[in-house]
């Protein structure tokens, strides 16, 4: 006699628990299959959930879309699936089609605190605060506004989407006895993100005794130290912690010690750590290298990444740099060569820029905008209007040995500024621009940011792989500290 479905169930669960254990939710579904329980929501949900956990996205949504009654569960299975994997944007769209369809559903079964935390992830990976007002307005209409992982969801959200303000509006309208670690973590971050380090380590200093700081906490507040260059501060944190530190925290006072200047400090922490470094941990020290010019340290932190079996671009990239600072040409090709030697290519850069609720995505050198001759017509007039401040293309920061006219142009159309000036033509005068980068944004886009923001009178956000930087009136927000 076959077992009953409860069983089912039970193998379900258990399937489920182990998350990313494959082969067993194959079992499972193969299971569910021949046991003709595909009517069973809880089982179905649970088998969506599981491939989700196994980041086989397409496999959930397959089974999602074949089920002929879904609760709430269901919808939710999904979407953190789609909004904790690779596909935010799904998430989004996933979660506009359950709001359509939500009234259909008996109020149990209403879009609760788990939907509106996944909703939110997936704004703040994507970037668009015009899909994150729009998911605020419905936690507002659902009446969980209250609620406390919904708060830090939706504080995690803004500080992504470059609205500090609004995040730390939500951090305040939480109660203080209401407030968690998570919360006091969330804040910490937000405001650490945005460049404020003072502003982070005051908050940390005001957290509540009854709430113990953890790894999370301490890497927060040390990424404020950091992106603010407050050194002695750091530092103070770093040795004052209550937790073991991991690499992570060292990683940190690395790149701390790294942007002072303070590489021989930098190099000797490395070497004082009760563990091995890591790749993370060497990269960074070469990009101080590369910052400050150091050609030694720099060959041996490339040498170290060789070691542990390195082999992305950003590498060889920082290291071309350091050569090419010093003119060293010859050196820039042996880089090169090993580079293709290795087949390593070098990741494009890309930005992103929301206009009217809609994401327009820009690379280096971009040819494929509907609007690109509109676009590249802007960039000449800019180009012209930031003359008239004493803009100076940044040509150091390109690699090749090649003419410095040649050089002004590679520079000229990186897709930060491809962003930025649709966004000046796409938009009314005075609006925000916001831009999310893939990458570190190079020096001379910082300086051209800088100068539009003044010569346009805009307001510049530009979100890239470390930090944020708000561009206003020829000032940015990271003292030109980054």
């Amino acid at each position: 006699m076959p077992p009953a479905p409860a069983t089912a169930t039970a193998a379900a669960a258990g399937a489920s628990a182990r998350c990313s254990d494959g082969p067993a939710t194959l079992q499972l579904h193969a299971l569910v299959l021949c046991l003709g329980c595909t009517a069973d929501v809880r089982l179905i949900t649970t088998l969506v959930d599981s491939y989700a956990k196994c980041d086989d996205l397409a496999s959930a949504r397959k089974v999602f879309d074949g089920m002929t009654v879904r609760d709430v569960a269901s919808w939710n299975a999904l979407l953190a699936g789609l909004a904790q994997g690779t596909e935010p944007t799904l998430a989004l769209k996933l979660f506009h089609r359950l709001v359509g369809s939500f009234r259909e559903l008996p109020p149990r079964e209403a879009p609760n605190e788990v939907t509106m935390v996944a909703a939110l992830s997936a704004c703040a990976q994507i970037g668009s605060l015009q899909d994150g007002l729009y998911v605020h307005e419905f936690v507002r209409k659902m009446g969980v506004s209250g609620n406390v992982r919904v708060c830090n969801a939706l504080i995690d959200m803004y500080s992504k989407c470059g609205s500090l303000a609004r995040a730390l509006e939500v951090f305040h309208s939480i109660k203080r006895e209401d407030r968690t670690l998570v919360s006091y973590n969330t804040a910490i971050q937000a405001i650490s993100m945005h460049g404020h380090g003072g502003d982070a380590l005051k908050l940390f200093d005001e957290m509540p005794t009854s709430i113990e700081p953890d790894e999370v906490t301490y890497i927060a507040v040390l990424c404020g130290c950091n992106h603010a260059g407050l050194v002695d501060d750091g530092l103070r944190v770093f040795h004052g912690m209550r937790v073991p530190p991991n690499v992570k925290h060292y990683g940190t006072v690395v790149d701390l010690l790294g942007r002072a200047g303070r590489l021989a400090e930098a190099y000797d922490t490395i070497k004082s750590m009760p563990f091995p470094a890591d790749i993370v941990l060497w990269q960074t020290l070469l990009g101080a290298s590369k910052t400050h010019g150091d050609v030694e340290l720099a060959e041996l932190a490339a040498t170290k990444l060789a070691e542990l079996g390195s082999n992305v671009d950003g590498d060889y990239v920082l290291l071309s740099n350091v050569y090419a600072s010093k003119a060293r040409w010859a050196d820039v090709g042996r880089v090169r060569d090993t580079m293709r030697s290795n087949d390593v290519r070098k990741v494009p850069g890309f930005s992103y820029t929301e206009i009217s609720g809609v994401m327009h995505k820009f690379i280096n050198g971009d040819k494929e905008h509907p609007r690109l001759q509109e676009i590249y017509r802007a960039l000449e007039e800019i180009v012209s209007r930031i003359g008239e401040l004493g803009y100076e293309p940044e040509t150091s920061n390109v690699l090749h040995d090649i003419g410095e006219e040649e050089k002004q142009y590679a520079l000229s159309y990186h897709s930060e500024k491809l962003a930025i000036a649709f966004g000046l033509i796409a938009t009314p005068p005075g609006e925000t621009l916001r831009v999310i980068k893939n990458l570190r944004i190079c020096g001379d886009c910082h300086v051209v940011a800088k100068l539009i923001s003044k010569a346009y009178g805009r307001v510049i956000i530009i979100r890239d792989r470390a930090r944020f930087h708000r561009f206003e009136d020829g000032q940015c927000s990271c003292g030109d500290y980054w």
